[in-house]
């Protein structure tokens, strides 16, 4: 049986619920995803020291460049 979608999930078991049944779904599944167990974030995808002085660098090249010292800034 191929596994069922959120929305699936969602028509078949959860909209009946009451109200206040459904907002603690919701705060279970939030909880669960903000356990620090779970990590979203792949330590690959975080810049280095040096990604951010090339990009402070690059950033500052490009303003230099845009605005001129001899250049009125409006």
């Amino acid at each position: 049986m191929p596994a069922m979608t959120a929305k699936e999930v969602y028509a078949e078991s959860v909209r009946g619920l009451p109200l206040g049944e459904r907002l603690r779904l919701a705060s279970l599944i939030l909880q669960d995803l903000t356990e620090p167990s779970i990590s979203l974030i792949e330590l690959s995808d975080t810049w280095s020291n040096q990604d951010e002085r090339e990009v402070a660098a690059f950033s500052l090249r490009y303003a230099a460049d845009l605005y001129p010292e001899d250049e009125e800034i409006d």
